[in-house]
């Protein structure tokens, strides 16, 4: 009956002519079962750089997109306005300080009251602050970059009036960049930090990004099941961007040793699973397999076959158990033992 249900032929028989067919050997190879998600890149820092000081821009140091360091000046504030502020409030510390210094000697010898003296103090005191508060300000005047990253497009001009928190441009640190996806309640248990995650997006469909994932978050999304996923990935290159929609593959399970055929070789017959191998004195045998996960072409085999072993790919269909064959290699998978 499975023979008749195969498409056997009366050549195919045991003992009957060899029968030309394609083999390939049964292969050991790392298994990887995946999780298959779409998710998000971000950068893995980005901020708004924005003005604290009112004023005009004088200068800025970068262009648009470039790469630039931690620190380096990326806009200055005028600054003529902040220093002669600066020059009028320390020349009124000055003049507090000597004052505070001829009442200090009147005080000792009686001739002021506490009062007068402790008015003195508060006054040298306050000019203190003032003056520290005008450093504070001119420091504003310089907006460096507060990590190495890549500016992006400048809101602003030179020679431009900018209100006190006006955007100017932003930052960003896209190496390592981040991966964000929501993954189903159902694969929660599947997941955890440190685990291995494949990315590909449509500007580099031929290439895939590897990374980790680092974070789970702790809760589920009531409205939709999910939770929270995110991963870093190298990108020396700047290839992968903030926005960029991404295909992502998280490895739950990998196996180094395990068994692989092409799937051209099974013969599904109702709940069970067959295939062809070919034995040492080059003989179809038939032999039941249990099948593992399905790859790209290729099927993981649990049980049932060795590593080495050969399987018909190409002519089953003219074979019965207990044929001879004549083997042919298969060009993607070749098989072991043809002379």
């Amino acid at each position: 009956m499975f023979l008749s249900g195969c498409g056997g032929q009366a050549g195919g028989q045991p003992g009957g002519f060899a029968v030309s067919v394609v083999v390939a050997a049964v292969k050991e190879e790392t298994v990887e079962e995946k999780i298959s998600l779409v998710g998000t890149l971000t950068a893995n820092e980005t901020v708004e750089i924005k003005n604290q000081a009112a004023g005009v821009i004088e200068r800025i140091g970068f262009n648009e997109g470039q790469a630039v360091k931690s620190g380096q000046m990326l806009f200055m504030v005028d600054t003529r306005k902040l220093n002669a502020t600066l020059a009028r409030t320390e020349a009124n510390l000055s003049m507090a300080q000597t004052t505070f210094g001829r009442l200090s000697s009147l005080i000792t010898a009686g001739a002021i009251s506490q009062q007068e003296f402790d008015q003195a103090k508060s006054d040298l005191d306050v000019k203190k602050a003032e003056v520290e508060l005008i450093k504070a300000q001119l420091a504003e005047t310089v907006i460096a970059a507060s990590f190495d990253g890549v500016v992006g497009e400048r809101k602003v001009s030179v020679g431009q009036f900018v209100d006190q928190g006006t955007t100017l441009s932003y930052l960003i640190s896209q190496d390592p960049i981040k991966a964000e996806l929501r993954a189903p309640e159902r694969y929660l248990g599947q997941l955890k930090e440190g685990q291995p995650i494949q990315v590909t997006v449509a500007a580099y469909p031929d290439e895939t990004f590897d990374g980790e994932v680092y974070f789970i978050a702790p809760q589920v999304e009531e409205q939709t099941r999910t939770a929270l996923i995110k991963a870093k990935l190298p990108n020396p290159e700047g290839k992968l961007r903030q926005g960029m929609f991404a295909n992502l593959d998280l490895i739950v399970n990998a196996r180094s040793r395990a068994l692989t055929i092409p799937e051209e070789a099974l013969i599904p017959k109702g709940d069970e699973v067959y295939v062809f191998a070919v034995d040492a004195e080059s003989k179809a045998q038939m032999k039941p397999v249990k099948v593992g996960i399905r790859l790209a072409g290729r099927a993981e085999i649990l049980e049932g076959l060795s590593a080495g072993e050969n399987v018909i790919v190409e002519g089953y269909q003219k074979v019965g158990p207990g044929s001879p064959v004549n083997m042919k290699e298969s060009k993607l998978n070749p098989p072991t033992g043809i002379k």
